[in-house]
């Protein structure tokens, strides 16, 4: 069993933002799972998604159902093998699991940030990411692995620092966001904002939570990110068992749970809001929103990815609607006018955009083997 240690990493130097803000004595926390080779060529970085953390693999020593995200994916003898690789999973700046984020207190006021966490973008993750790798001694990454969110980050790496990596691993993901899913973004945004708890992003000084608010973020993106067939499968129109044993199946309430789905959806929303900040929803999905590496060549996508050197594996799944494998296929298209070296599997999967978390045996099995491929010649850790 793979054990999970966090650790911490604090940065007084300022970090620019593209915000054209800046920050200064922040933390970030991570951890890493195997073993470094002598000449640091086995490192893998892997990026999270909305919701997720650092804590990617493995359990923590005493805690039950302490596993991590991506647990099923990478692990001694896994798609991803911690027995050939060096992995790191890092905590994006302005999340609620460690890192400093808006719940944390500014280093100047002694007042917890709030609403006054600056703006941060996915390039601005991935520069604090790249510091963090200054600071474990490790220059050229034999990947960059994310999926959703994470697989925006991979891409902007592969941008950003086309020289410090060889390959890029982008799972279920876009060069940029459509409008309908922006529309989704803000509508779950309102949702917290106009919550009375919310007190212009300063609740923690009230005392308070703007649960409400987030219960229907939660159930709003639960809904998008798993596919029609998924949900008629498992909950179809389904009522709960105590709506059954009255007298016509129904109770013609607009309030009181009937439906199953009615009660998995705020079942999710009320486990959400007990952990996950306000204020660092409203940050990462505004860095969803802003990801679009093209718009500084007028959408030409080609043009943008014209600097990447890497390798790539890009992964769709086939009732993914909400990044659907059109999208990827407009990045491995844009690839291919560079002339890149690129794979690409689109898996025939029920689960809608849940399913790059999943175990589905033909994407485990296109991970395992183009991991393997990268393995291939690299020193044996020790």
């Amino acid at each position: 069993m793979l054990i999970a240690t966090p650790q911490t990493m604090r940065f007084d130097a300022p970090l620019q933002l593209q915000s054209g803000a800046s920050i200064h004595g922040y933390s970030l926390s991570y951890e890493t799972y195997g073993t470094l080779n002598a000449d640091k060529s086995n490192a893998v970085l892997v990026c999270h998604a909305l919701n997720a953390s650092h804590h990617v693999a493995g359990v923590y020593e005493g805690q039950d159902k302490s596993e991590g995200w991506w647990d099923n994916m990478i692990g001694p003898g896994k798609s991803v093998d911690t027995n050939k690789f060096f992995v790191i999973g890092i905590n994006n700046l302005g999340s609620c699991f460690g890192s400093t984020g808006p719940m944390h207190t500014h280093p100047d006021t002694g007042k917890v940030y709030g609403a006054d966490f600056p703006v941060v973008t996915v390039e601005d993750w991935v520069n604090a990411q790249a510091l963090l790798l200054d600071a474990l001694g490790i220059q050229t990454l034999a990947a960059v692995l994310g999926g959703s969110l994470g697989g925006m980050q991979a891409l902007s790496w592969t941008l950003q620092y086309p020289e410090r990596m060889r390959h890029a691993v982008v799972v279920a993901s876009a060069p940029n966001l459509n409008a309908e899913n922006i529309a989704f973004n803000e509508v779950a945004r309102r949702a917290i904002v106009t919550d009375p708890d919310f007190h212009g992003g300063h609740f923690y000084q009230h005392g308070v939570i703007p649960k409400r608010g987030l219960r229907i973020a939660r159930m709003i993106g639960h809904i998008t990110y798993l596919s029609d067939d998924v949900m008629n499968a498992k909950f179809g129109r389904e009522l709960k068992d105590k709506v059954l044993a009255s007298a016509n199946g129904y109770k013609y309430s607009t309030q009181e749970v009937e439906f199953q789905i009615e009660s998995y959806l705020r079942y999710q929303g009320d486990k959400f809001a007990e952990y996950f900040d306000a204020n660092t929803y409203l940050l990462i999905t505004r860095a969803l929103d802003y990801f679009d590496p093209a718009k500084a060549y007028g959408g030409d996508l080609s043009q943008a990815l014209a600097r990447t050197r890497a390798k790539f594996l890009l992964v769709s799944f086939t009732t993914d609607w909400r990044f659907s494998p059109q999208r990827s296929r407009e990045v491995v298209k844009a690839l291919l006018d560079n002339k890149r070296d690129v794979s690409y599997a689109e898996i025939d999967a029920p689960h809608g955009h849940d399913a790059f978390l999943l175990d589905d045996a033909r994407y485990m099995s296109v991970m395992r083997s183009y991991f393997d491929s990268i393995s291939t010649g690299l020193e044996v850790a020790v």
